[in-house]
């Protein structure tokens, strides 16, 4: 089990490192001024673009915006999540005020509330469209923290430290937390899976801009129209955006079916 969970992280670690490095050595500027959407030869080895730029060097240098800003999402989301449930589950009270909190941001679609944003204030930027994923990302995943923290709350240790006169910020952090590192973990790769879906279809409507020029999911947009003529241009940035959600979703779920597994 441990090895098959290993060999799924392979693609989408491959992916995100080169993601990463790349913009540090990789010139963008390789092949530029040759016939828009070539073929693939070895001066381009996967063709050019609309533009008649290499493929390799915009798909090597186009994700790690899109995988920094999803990561940061899924973080900030998990960790809102992470202590939002908690405090639910240790204080009914205020528990049901966080559910009709998040049942009310619940009914708002995340790629609506994104496009209302940035449309509407788009000095907003990358700020804005993490600040809105955010909010948008959060409920959710707070119930299901809240549900997971319900059993480690009803315990006899947190009435124990409860009588002892520790406080609600020590029994969330030292004391519920620390007991929840599987659905963590699990929240954290679901997050980011949703975040790279957000995040892409964002930059697919080119909002916000400051994502920058060449990004995955702009490669899909501005290429789509030479399809026919270069596979690569749109198949490439496309198969990068997939192999990285698909090969972390799937190690979330294999991770995750380790609580049910004997």
């Amino acid at each position: 089990m441990k090895h098959t969970r290993v060999w799924w992280l392979v693609p989408a670690a491959v992916i995100i490192a080169a993601a990463a490095i790349a913009p540090l050595f990789v010139d963008t500027s390789s092949g530029q001024g040759d016939i828009p959407y070539s073929e693939p030869s070895a001066q381009a080895w996967l063709g050019t673009d609309h533009l008649g730029r290499s493929i390799l060097p915009q798909l090597l240098t186009g994700g790690w915006r899109i995988i920094l800003i999803a990561s940061t999402i899924a973080v900030l989301v998990t960790a809102l999540a992470a202590m939002a449930g908690t405090v639910a589950a240790l204080q009914p009270r205020l528990g049901a005020v966080i559910e009709r909190a998040t049942d009310a941001a619940m009914l708002v679609p995340p790629i609506l509330a994104i496009m209302l944003v940035l449309l509407s204030w788009p000095s907003a930027g990358t700020a804005g469209l993490i600040v809105v994923a955010v909010l948008v990302g959060t409920p959710y995943s707070a119930r299901v923290f809240a549900a997971a923290a319900n059993g480690v709350a009803a315990s006899g240790f947190i009435d124990v430290a409860v009588a002892s006169g520790e406080r609600l910020p020590y029994l969330a952090v030292r004391e519920v937390l620390p007991n929840l590192r599987d659905t963590t973990l699990t929240q954290l790769g679901l997050r980011f899976v949703e975040a790279m879906y957000l995040v892409s279809t964002a930059a697919f409507l080119a909002l916000p801009a400051s994502l920058g020029e060449s990004n995955w999911a702009l490669m899909v947009r501005e290429n789509s129209g030479g399809v026919l003529l270069n596979p690569w241009a749109v198949a490439a940035p496309a198969l990068a955006l997939a192999l990285v959600a698909i090969s972390l979703s799937v190690a979330v779920e294999i991770i995750a079916s380790r609580r049910t597994t004997p």
